[in-house]
């Protein structure tokens, strides 16, 4: 990356620093991580910046409400080593996260409509609960499947005081479907027990709306963010080049 930054004027590092509601130690940190270019140094051996420094750190704060502080750090590490092909297949790994999530959100809210008002059945075949046969038959599943889903949390059976069987309550009903639902979709049991953990939270599937409708609205926010953070790059890399 051409850069040369004595030739276009000269910033002190506490002038980058108010234009952000930084300290000036941000400003170096942020220069010795690789995320500002190398400063340029007066003959008292004084940092001086340039605006194109201006642009670098404009750049990296719009990258992290979209990518997150690590990702930002390592698109302008890219950047400033010179390497934007690399700094552009972490903008693109990024963007594919971002896909994955929403594509995520939606096969969860699929799998709570399937599951549909009589998620959590009052009948049962033992007094509170159903056994594992009766629920593997409802689900189409074996029985073994129930049990494999208790050793990764996706259910919590109680054990009947009387003949140390499985009982699984109302709640244990739902959290089988909806995890038949998004092991329907392909989704791994590692990737499904923090959404069941996410209804346990919320208290069922009602009160789960609230959280969905957050999510939507995080995923938007990221969204919005990233382009702002593209465009913000953008203008650095075009500054970068130009050497100014």
């Amino acid at each position: 990356m051409r850069q040369n930054p004595q030739t276009a004027g000269r910033l002190r590092p506490i002038d980058l620093a108010r234009r952000h509601g930084l300290s000036t130690q941000a400003v170096r940190n942020y220069e010795a991580a690789g995320i500002l270019p190398a400063a340029g140094r007066t003959a008292h051996d004084y940092r001086t910046y340039a605006p194109l420094h201006a642009h670098a750190l404009a750049a990296f704060l719009a990258l992290v409400p979209g990518h997150g502080h690590g990702t930002a750090t390592a698109i302008m590490q890219a950047v400033n080593r010179d390497d934007p092909e690399e700094a552009f297949r972490i903008v693109d790994e990024s963007h594919a996260q971002l896909l994955e999530d929403r594509r995520t959100l939606q096969a969860v809210e699929r799998a709570l409509r399937d599951l549909g008002p009589g998620a959590a059945p009052d009948d049962a075949s033992s007094p509170g609960g159903m056994f594992v046969g009766p629920l593997a038959g409802k689900l189409g599943i074996r029985p073994a499947t129930l049990r494999k889903w208790e050793r990764a949390g996706l259910v919590t059976p109680r054990r009947d005081p009387r003949t140390g069987y499985r009982v699984y309550a109302d709640t244990d009903v739902r959290d089988a479907g909806l995890a038949h639902q998004l092991r329907r979709g392909g989704y791994r049991l590692e990737q499904i027990a923090p959404l069941i953990a996410q209804v346990r939270a919320a208290g069922g599937l009602e009160p789960l709306a609230a959280a969905l409708r957050d999510w939507h609205a995080r995923l938007a926010a990221r969204g919005r963010a990233m382009l702002a953070g593209a465009a913000e790059l953008d203008a650095y890399l075009r500054h970068a080049h130009d050497g100014h």
